[in-house]
């Protein structure tokens, strides 16, 4: 009885949370949020009293937001600059996507006024055609203007997101395939990759094809190539440099560690004997006997397989245009590779059981230096990973 009493109250609390941020939304202007949040709570139940306040808020939101996106329309159109026709667009389409997600709840009734809520819904199919075609036909304008003005790689990528955009809006409806790939291929920055080993010790084959894998890596975005195996004679943007400075590797190591370790343990049991050397007897009239016990003891021997592989690097990006770094990183990684295993003399049954787990294991091999170079560089490739991720040349 409680724990539904519980659960009624937080439903009523939470009702009245979601109502007050829905007003809240609408008293400051933000119709949209105040409208999802209402179409979100009618769609679960469009007809329970207790979504009234949703009904009467999304009624008010709507006439609200529609005056305010269709006055702003008509002053765009009034002030004739061509860059508005993308918001006047955007604003006819919102306004019918909006229509659609009210209209499956339509009719909403108004319990305390008997009515039904009231929505004046409009057809902007004409207007949308027609913003859509003087959108389409400014965007290939503006695209082409900027491609024949531009000076550099950002006049490309404005041009292409224009483009994309109008095949977006508009597929098909100008021949755009071309002034993309154009716009695309001048926008892009291209970064050459260079990986310098700078230590005495040989780097693995393996980990440098991991480190120059920028695929697997995923870092290649949109506007920029990295490209591992630089092409003769072309002319790239910047230079991203991988210099190992240190790769140090300590001798193999087996460290040893004696414990002497000493336990009773039960060892049988003897009769309890009365006053007359007879055998005691309890109340059922069983033999008494208790048990007995004994100390054993046992020399433990741990042995510790330790080798250690530390690596450090420096990240340089570079810009060829001016001959000048951009940004150094210095990373580096460990690597501790190391086995435990015992052995021993006496009685194990001395020893806790932790200790006695080690008894079973023996003696490995030790991994070989190259193998300890690429396990330090598992954690190199994340840190060059996320730092290709954050460095931004533009």
């Amino acid at each position: 009885m409680k724990k539904s009493l519980l659960l009624i109250v937080l439903a009523v609390l939470a009702s009245c949370s979601g109502v007050k941020k829905t007003q809240q939304a609408l008293n400051t202007g933000n119709y949209l949020t105040a409208m999802n949040r209402a179409i979100d709570n009618l769609s679960k139940n469009k007809t329970k009293k207790g979504n009234q306040q949703y009904v009467l808020m999304l009624e008010e939101a709507f006439a609200k937001h529609t005056e305010r996106e269709l006055n702003n329309i008509n002053f765009l159109q009034n002030d004739g600059n061509h860059a508005g026709y993308r918001q006047i667009y955007e604003s006819y389409t919102g306004l019918k996507d909006l229509q659609n997600r009210i209209s499956p709840l339509l009719p909403l009734p108004v319990y305390d006024e008997s009515r039904q809520a009231n929505f004046t819904l409009r057809n902007y199919d004409h207007q949308i055609v027609s913003a859509k075609n003087e959108l389409s036909k400014y965007l290939f304008e503006s695209a082409n203007n900027t491609i024949e003005n531009a000076v550099t790689k950002l006049d490309f990528r404005r041009a292409y997101e224009d483009l994309h955009y109008l095949e977006e809006i508009n597929p098909g409806a100008y021949d755009v395939v071309e002034l993309m790939e154009t716009s695309y291929k001048n926008g892009l920055d291209y970064v050459k990759v260079k990986l310098n080993n700078n230590t005495e010790q040989i780097l693995p084959s393996r980990l440098e094809e991991e480190l120059l894998d920028f695929n697997a890596f995923g870092v290649n975005n949109f506007w920029t190539q990295y490209h591992t195996n630089p092409i003769k004679d072309f002319r790239y943007d910047y230079e991203m440099e991988l210099d190992f400075e240190r790769i140090n590797i300590s001798p193999e190591q087996v460290q040893e560690k004696q414990l002497v370790k000493e336990k009773l343990i039960k060892d049988g049991f003897e009769y309890v004997l009365d006053e007359n050397g007879n055998v005691a007897k309890d109340s059922l009239g069983n033999d008494i006997k208790v048990d007995k016990f004994k100390k054993v003891k046992c020399s433990f021997y741990q042995f510790t397989q330790l080798k250690t592989a530390q690596v450090g690097a420096q990240i340089t990006f570079r810009d060829l245009q001016t001959k000048q770094d951009i940004n150094s990183y210095p990373i580096s990684s460990q690597f501790v590779f190391e086995h435990v295993y015992a052995r021993h003399s006496g009685d194990r049954r001395a020893l806790d059981d932790d200790l006695i787990g080690l008894l079973d294991l023996v003696a490995i091999q030790f991994p070989s230096n190259e193998q300890m170079v690429y396990d330090a560089g598992e954690d190199l490739k994340n840190r060059l990973s996320e730092i290709v991720r954050r460095h931004g040349f533009n």
